[in-house]
């Protein structure tokens, strides 16, 4: 696999120069902000500049702010985009990556982080983007199926021979078994967790109440709320701690393909449609004059190449024919090593998703805003 031995040292350096990411964006946002109070001074109202998407002569940069996960993928990716770019346009194009838990990423946005498009884990946090004035109302309509290019699914990632034979989620509520995810306050995967398991003991015929009363269960057993899912990867793999790892499929399939032979994926019974939704930031790129290409950026998530892509990075692909290429050969729901032939995509699993919850809105009125269900059933430790 050309991923094999790679996977490691990227991540490595991926998480080493995160950080040096996000100071630089910072330190661009807070000159722009500077230069356009300076600016302001001396003129009047403007139609932004678009010198950068219309002079290909110049190179042109954008910032693409996306949740934890999807490091490696938009790694590739930017490849494969800036290739495409350069044939439709001569232009050469450069991304500048920033990642984190999604919430976060949604709020530092909001708060003046200088993303040209956001690729967050979930609607919701993009639609606090857009709440605070930055994105137009209809995001969602502006690229197919709800401008949601890939998907995904929450899997249980357990040790070598599951030595606690967690087969589904109620296995997660069971006395001495440490359970790892991210805190549902800041990480769209860990609300996607969170909603995956109630999905759970509400197909169990429970009433709410004991809904409640298990979701309680479950989280007494979490050993550490890390902010987003990559932390949470990293304290279960790296750090050893917990029995079981409740993950995004990519994770845990990279997971696999980092250490052979250490960890097997269980794919529990039921699940949720996990749908990372992306959206142009319209306020930004009218400043900078990068529509266009930040437009494109996005809609060539779409294309064939790089819905394969995706597929090969562990993403379930939005197109059917490409995403049955990928479909699963085996008959079991354990995964003990990576698949020789890369389909990997187990489909005989019931997906609820968050229409089932009323959206997003409702869901995190319902759930995750201050006095919401989460916090009455968790308690920090």
């Amino acid at each position: 696999d050309r991923k094999s031995g790679k996977t490691k040292r990227k991540r490595k350096i991926l998480k080493e120069e995160e950080d040096m990411r996000k100071k630089f964006i910072t330190l661009l946002t807070a000159t722009a902000l500077g230069l356009g109070v300076l600016a302001g001074c001396g003129s009047g109202s403007g139609t932004g500049d678009t010198s950068a998407q219309t002079d290909t002569s110049k190179s042109v940069e954008i910032t693409n702010v996306s949740y934890d996960p999807t490091r490696e993928l938009y790694v590739a990716y930017n490849e494969l985009f800036a290739k495409h770019w350069k044939e439709e346009k001569g232009q050469d194009v450069s991304v500048v990556q920033s990642h984190g838990g999604s919430g976060k990423q949604a709020l530092e946005v909001a708060n003046g982080l200088q993303a040209d498009v956001v690729t967050l884990a979930l609607e919701g946090d993009v639609d606090a983007v857009k709440d605070a004035g930055l994105i137009e109302e209809g995001y969602t309509s502006e690229f197919p199926l709800d401008s949601s290019p890939y998907t995904s699914t929450i899997v249980f990632l357990v040790r070598k021979g599951n030595p606690k034979n967690i087969q589904d989620w109620d296995d997660l509520i069971k006395d001495g078994v440490g359970v790892i995810t991210p805190n549902p306050k800041t990480s769209g995967g860990a609300r996607w967790n969170y909603l995956a398991a109630w999905y759970y003991f509400e197909s169990q015929g429970e009433s709410e109440d004991e809904i409640e009363k298990n979701m309680k269960k479950l989280y007494e057993n979490v050993l550490v709320l890390d902010s987003g899912a990559r932390g949470a990867t990293t304290s279960f793999v790296e750090n050893g701690q917990g029995d079981v790892l409740l993950a995004w499929e990519n994770e845990a399939f990279l997971s696999l393909d980092e250490h052979p032979g250490e960890y097997e994926i269980m794919v529990p019974s039921v699940s949720i449609l996990c749908q990372p939704t992306v959206a142009v930031v319209d306020e930004v790129v009218d400043k900078r004059g990068t529509r266009d290409v930040a437009t494109e950026y996005l809609n060539y998530l779409y294309s064939d190449e790089a819905q394969k892509l995706e597929a090969e990075w562990y993403y379930r692909p939005s197109n059917d024919e490409i995403l049955k290429q990928f479909e699963y050969a085996g008959g079991s729901n354990t995964i003990t090593e990576l698949p020789s032939d890369g389909k990997w995509i187990i489909t005989n699993v019931d997906l609820t998703d968050i229409s089932h919850f009323g959206g997003w809105t409702e869901a995190t009125k319902k759930h995750f805003q201050d006095g919401g269900v989460f916090d009455s059933i968790y308690e920090e430790k």
